[in-house]
């Protein structure tokens, strides 16, 4: 994607404009997420969470002028989080329930609030994201030692934080993220399993990963096994009108990128969009447990400069 920078200036984009203070926090962003069992398995290893983050100031008492304070007096960021876990009987549900919770504490006890996003910031949050997945798998794999009836737990990890305009994007595993910009989808995240491993080395065609049998074999994932965890951290740059999409391979494995984007097109409202996914998904067969969160941005700001 044209857009993609992976912690670099866009085009046409210049130091200044990035460390300009955030004209977007006025973001308008509609959010919706759904999950479901599906129809084969017994339980559901997803789990998912949609959060805001904010700094915010409330006057209780002043005599100040009304004019003196800004309009505004709050700033938001989202984010967003698919985890498919996997391991026997109810392994799949522990591993991924506790890599979300370990992030938000590592988050809260962690974070850094800054009002502006230079190149700086985003390798730092690049490097404190893979703090927290490195230590998350350290944490689960201990536990999958420690625990007989947890032996071999694990869980992808999907996770998505815009701010303004700035989208992070930190990935392990086969669940996936989107983007879906003027009517055209785009996969921000790679797949980490044997059979994207092959395509890669110009084994297969790209066209046969989807139905190759190694397609669901992962080659990255939290917990599992001792060593050291690869994490995608990337980040992009939104605009006005984008849809971002996270899910599990529960949808992504059972509709197509083409009726993906169809249903994307179809429906502008993330929870009708969510629930029209989930629906194709268990119309093709629900043969696992499928998440979607869906995410659509509107920056007037960026509409008024364009003389929307």
């Amino acid at each position: 994607m044209h857009d993609r920078t992976e912690g670099h200036n866009g085009p046409g984009d210049s130091p200044d404009a990035l460390a300009r203070p955030c004209l977007e926090s006025m973001a308008q962003v509609d959010l919706g997420a759904l999950t479901h069992v599906g129809k084969v398995r017994k339980n559901n290893e997803d789990h998912y969470l949609v959060g805001r983050l904010g700094r915010s100031l409330e006057p209780l008492m002043t005599n100040l002028p009304p004019d003196a304070l800004p309009a505004r007096l709050a700033e938001y960021g989202y984010g967003m989080i698919v985890a498919d876990g996997m391991g026997g009987a109810a392994a799949g549900e522990v591993a991924s329930r506790l890599a979300i919770s370990l992030l938000v504490s590592l988050v809260v006890d962690t974070a850094k609030w800054g009002r502006r996003i230079d190149d700086q910031e985003v390798k730092a949050l690049g490097e404190r994201m893979l703090g927290y997945y490195s230590a998350i798998h350290s944490t689960l794999t201990q536990q999958s030692e420690a625990e007989p009836e947890l032996s071999g737990m694990g869980t992808t990890l999907t996770v998505a934080y815009s701010f303004c305009s700035d989208l992070f994007v930190a990935h392990v595993g086969d669940s996936r993220a989107y983007l879906f910009r003027t009517g055209m989808l785009h996969r921000l995240t790679r797949d980490h399993t044997v059979a994207q491993a092959l395509a890669d080395r110009g084994e297969i065609p790209p066209e046969a990963v989807a139905r190759h049998r190694y397609r669901h074999v992962l080659t990255n994932v939290l917990g599992g096994r001792s060593g050291h965890v690869e994490t995608e951290f990337q980040h992009f740059r939104l605009e006005d009108g984008d849809r971002l999409l996270l899910c599990s391979d529960g949808l992504s494995d059972m509709v197509n990128d083409e009726a993906i984007a169809g249903v994307l097109r179809r429906h502008p409202a993330s929870e009708e969009a969510c629930r029209r996914l989930v629906d194709l998904a268990l119309q093709a067969g629900g043969k696992d447990n499928v998440t979607a969160i869906v995410a659509r941005y509107a920056f007037p700001a960026q509409a008024q400069d364009s003389g929307v």
